[in-house]
């Protein structure tokens, strides 16, 4: 089992936001989080990450059979844990090409120049760092700077929000790839637009609705995306989990 997040409790300046996550992602894995606003899917991101204010109360998340539940999030990106953010903030004065630069300085790896021309981003090397991107710019940056260190676990927090459709098909189509290269892949969103074409690819392996900070429903796309379509999240969950008890 590559992730292992047992009974995660997580809150920030103490407001519970987490309240007893439980999540198993094996290699090569895609699995998929979906859930209205405030739902507490970020939230599992940044705290499977490491960042500061997700203070841990109880469980533990364990990465390749290691704990790492109190170790920083520099040690959890070395040990190839990745987390694209949702709207990365623009850098004045840092040109993607020098900041490509120190990513590969840093985690002594290479280019990837076949994800690079998928995601079409070489045009923006000269570019300030996210100053005046386009949403679909922004996101095929963000995934592409997200998978320079090659990371084991990739996690994606909303990638088709605010993003024009060819370069949601493009994101999908590099997800792909890597779930076939044994990259696993936990990726967040609300509005559900990249998923018809992960579905059309086979590529999702589990879905996981979340509601007021936990997991209230998992299984596989066909069961749940449907519904989640067709009567939105409250009425969704109410259904599969009237199904889940007849059974």
């Amino acid at each position: 089992m590559l992730l292992d997040v047992v009974n995660l409790v997580v809150e920030v300046r103490g407001r519970r936001v987490l309240k007893g996550i439980n999540l198993r992602i094996g290699k090569g894995e895609v699995h998929v989080i979906m859930g209205p606003n405030a739902a507490g899917k970020s939230s599992l991101l940044a705290s499977i990450m490491g960042l500061r204010k997700y203070h841990v109360v109880e469980g533990k998340i364990l990465f390749e059979g290691e704990d790492i539940t109190g170790r920083p999030s520099y040690e959890r990106a070395l040990k190839g844990i990745a987390l694209s953010y949702q709207i990365p903030p623009p850098i004045k004065g840092l040109k993607v090409k020098d900041f490509v630069s120190a990513i590969l300085s840093k985690y002594k790896c290479s280019v990837d120049y076949f994800i690079g021309k998928m995601l079409e981003v070489d045009y923006l090397m000269d570019r300030y760092l996210f100053v005046g991107f386009s949403g679909g710019e922004r996101k095929r940056m963000e995934l592409y700077i997200t998978l320079l260190p090659h990371p084991k676990l990739a996690m994606l927090d909303e990638p088709d929000s605010g993003v024009d459709i060819d370069s949601i098909n493009k994101i999908a189509d590099v997800i792909s790839i890597l779930a076939e290269n044994k990259t696993s892949i936990l990726l967040v969103t609300h509005t559900g637009h990249i998923l018809s074409r992960l579905v059309d690819k086979g590529s999702i392996d589990v879905v996981h609705l979340m509601m007021n900070g936990k997991i209230v429903f998992s299984g596989i796309p066909d069961e749940i995306i449907p519904l989640v379509f067709k009567y939105g999240y409250k009425e969704a969950i109410e259904k599969l989990q009237r199904l889940d008890k007849n059974e």
